[in-house]
């Protein structure tokens, strides 16, 4: 019988925020809930948009709020021969392919924009059949294939997402020569036996992306939950762009309070007294994943937009 197993992979582009506290308290409490083990994964592979200091206040802000991880931390950037020995077996079954085109002629030739989240507009297969003459390469694409992919969310429900039509062949290694999010998610969750992925609905569009590698690979696909994202007054995502607060040791417990009630678990106005131990052993034995708002987006609770 697998073990559940669920974790929180969150990028060092800044401290925590309350938008990033809701996806780790429901990764966390999901994983609990279920008597499983759960992993903190630091997907640390984009360089440029790393703030320094920021992985060590992510996991001090998880110590505070008694998100305590199974296991060591993962780090993408000490992961390259995994993801390395993945792209080669892709590259065995044809896969891959490399790609010359830089950003602009993409957008300049692109079939149309793409899907929500995608990675920009849908690429129009300009080196599928291989670079032209005199072209160099400057990344490497996976080849899209097959039917569309379809996935049950255990709250959004059935998604559906034909990639050649809406997404096209995505990028697995960069310009810049690192390893892109869609290949390296994958392989860790394979890797580290990952059973349920909880996270933000902001990912929800990724993931038949995720889903195509998973199968192209040959390992298990995770089961799915995607919990809606905290927006601002202004209906942007929390995040350092739209200069989210970033979370203060000291409102841990009200911060935990409120991220559950955000969650629709519906936690009592007695437990705003609680130590955040004491409120998440509360979250535990009351987790009802059907009480989570079946929506992609959610104001910031008041209480959290005031302070």
């Amino acid at each position: 019988m697998k073990v559940h197993s669920g974790r929180f992979a969150p990028s060092p582009t800044g401290p925590l925020h309350f938008g990033s506290l809701v996806a780790a308290v429901a990764s966390f409490v999901d994983a609990r809930a279920h008597g499983g083990q759960w992993r903190v994964r630091i997907e640390d592979l984009d360089p440029p948009r790393e703030q320094p200091g920021a992985t060590d206040a992510i996991l001090r802000a998880l110590e505070v709020c008694a998100l305590e991880w199974d296991g060591e931390v993962v780090f993408q950037s000490r992961r390259a021969g995994a993801y390395r020995e993945a792209l080669e077996r892709l590259a065995a079954a044809d896969r891959t392919y490399p790609c010359g085109c830089s950003r602009k002629e993409i957008a300049d030739s692109a079939v149309a924009p793409g899907a929500s989240g995608a990675d920009g507009p849908i690429y129009p297969g300009t080196c599928r059949e291989g670079l032209a003459a005199g072209r160099v390469p400057r990344s490497v694409r996976f080849r899209v294939a097959g039917p569309p992919v379809a996935f049950e969310d255990a709250l959004q429900g059935r998604i559906e997402q034909d990639l050649e039509r809406e997404v096209g062949d995505f990028v697995l290694v960069r310009a810049d020569g690192w390893f892109a999010y869609q290949l390296a998610v994958v392989v860790d969750d394979a890797a580290h036996g990952v059973t349920s992925v909880v996270r933000g609905s902001d990912l929800l569009d990724s993931t038949p992306r995720q889903i195509a590698l998973q199968r192209a690979l040959g390992v298990a696909t995770p089961a799915y939950l995607h919990v809606p994202v905290a927006v601002d007054a202004a209906g942007e995502k929390l995040s350092k762009q739209t200069r989210a607060a970033p979370l203060d040791p000291q409102h841990a417990a009200a911060d935990l309070h409120a991220a559950l009630a955000f969650l629709g678990q519906a936690p009592e106005i007695a437990l705003r007294r609680a130590t955040p131990r004491e409120l998440l052993a509360w979250a535990i034995a009351h987790w009802r994943r059907a009480a989570i708002p079946r929506r992609r987006l959610l104001p910031l609770p008041a209480a959290v937009h005031d302070r």
